[in-house]
């Protein structure tokens, strides 16, 4: 019996009423109620269910035993065909970076031409996904002919095109990646990757369609210089993305049946110790391989400088020696924490019929105190003032005036006065989950980089 849950694939034999993606979230208490929605749980089953299946697996053949890893571009991985067909739409996607070149006037952030690819992206999408998805997940869950109805390709259309930065403020961040496992989940959901075994379908979505999506984002992010997106700067795990550290340390993590449940320590035998993520040539090695090299070798290829300075909080996880396994588990917690629970990077998150803004029967209250600490107010208390809220069921005063000074609009990073960032201790970047007496592994001694890195 599996130990962990797995994404519901609707029944495709009830009909369906899709509705057009929204915005639900506005302040602190709809963070709140997020942590305890429909939409959320199945967020996290869904990251966990692909989790899972990059743990390295346990195998015999004639009585020998082997290990089964991972490994980008590995041979052992099964691409259905409906995950080709989305490798096809993203190179599709890619190629459109061809017809809009960079913009060569002065700027001082990011480039006006992203604004263009992204409006040719919003015209070309329903024809693509036409031409990349089946009929039966577009046409899915519709028993009538009603010309007006919002269909399935609606739905996807949002979180897709959600996924690749924002044209307005020319930046791109953890939100807009969650926008991308969104529509991978809908897809799941509609059941595009039924009929295959255990974590078969969920290697094909983390190997063959995420990380050719993170080259794509990375690429726009070289060519267009888009600006991190409600990143915490330096104080922050990366300026961009998240789910790689994720799903690359699980490709590292010790082997496991396929029942078993995800290990809490250890490592691969033949991992590379977590420190060697300052060794610049070992990454270079690694990236080929793994989510979470190649993770940090984009960020070698767009920043200069000792990696413990642009990347503390990478660099002070590195110092952990309980292997992969305890670092995986870690980066669950810190998503959770540091992604979901945070209003400026879940803000925009639209829903709909696929991801619910309901509550879910099942769910505990979120802690007050590390939920809605310092999150942004729509209602502001006033005295003699209502801030209920029907819609959620929450109290805005009553949700966060016992854990903050006051109302503001201020992200946590940025009070007055202010706090150490999350991750401080003692002055020194910590990790949420890194003990506080271990310190960092010694720099790694390296030539200064030239022009060329």
């Amino acid at each position: 019996m599996l130990q962990h849950s797995i994404l519901e694939v609707l029944d495709r034999s009830v009909e369906h009423k899709f509705l057009p993606p929204v915005k639900e979230i506005h302040d602190g208490p709809d963070v709140a109620f997020f942590l305890t929605s429909l939409a959320y749980r199945d967020i996290m089953t869904f990251i966990l269910q692909l989790n899972h299946s990059m743990i390295p697996r346990k195998s015999e053949s004639d009585g020998v035993k082997t290990t089964q890893v991972w490994e980008l571009g590995s041979d052992a991985i099964a691409l259905s065909e409906p995950i080709r067909k989305l490798q096809q739409l993203i190179g599709r996607l890619n190629s459109l970076l061809d017809e809009v070149p960079p913009d060569t006037g002065p700027r001082r952030f990011g480039n006006v031409s992203f604004r263009k690819w992204y409006g040719l992206v919003e015209e070309k999408l329903p024809a693509l996904l036409q031409e990349f998805l089946s009929p039966d997940i577009l046409s899915f869950g519709c028993l009538s002919s009603d010309a007006a109805r919002i269909t399935a390709a609606d739905e996807l259309q949002v979180y897709l095109l959600g996924s690749f930065g924002s044209p307005q403020r020319l930046d791109y961040g953890t939100g807009h990646e969650l926008s991308f496992l969104a529509f991978l989940g809908a897809l799941w959901k509609l059941g595009l990757f039924e009929g295959q075994g255990p974590g078969i379908a969920e290697r094909g979505i983390v190997i063959g369609v995420f990380e050719p999506y993170l080259n794509l984002v990375r690429r726009l992010i070289k060519s267009y210089t888009l600006e991190p997106a409600g990143s915490h700067g330096v104080w922050g795990l990366d300026d961009n993305s998240f789910l790689p550290y994720i799903f690359g340390s699980a490709q590292l993590a010790p082997a496991i049946d396929e029942v078993d449940p995800a290990p809490i320590e250890g490592s691969l035998p033949e991992a590379p110790d977590a420190s060697s993520v300052a060794n610049r040539s070992l990454v270079q090695r690694e990236r080929t391989r793994n989510m979470y090299f190649s993770a940090i070798g984009f960020i070698f290829d767009v920043k200069r400088g000792p990696f413990g300075e642009h990347s503390p909080m990478l660099y002070d996880i590195s110092g952990i020696t309980a292997g992969w396994g305890k670092i995986n588990k870690g980066m669950i917690k810190m998503y959770n924490a540091e992604v979901l629970s945070k209003f400026p990077v879940v803000q925009h998150f639209p829903f709909g019929s696929l991801f619910r803004w309901e509550k879910d029967p099942d769910a505990d209250p979120p802690p007050q105190a590390t939920r809605t600490i310092h999150q942004p107010l729509r209602e502001p208390q006033v005295p003699g003032g209502d801030a209920s809220r029907a819609r959620t069921g929450y109290n805005a005063a009553s949700s966060i005036a016992a854990a903050s000074p006051g109302p503001g609009t201020s992200s946590s990073w940025a009070t007055t006065p202010s706090n150490p960032p999350r991750g401080m201790v003692d002055g020194v970047t910590r990790a949420p989950w890194v003990s506080a007496t271990k310190s960092p592994p010694p720099p790694v001694k390296r030539n200064r980089p030239g022009p060329n890195g």
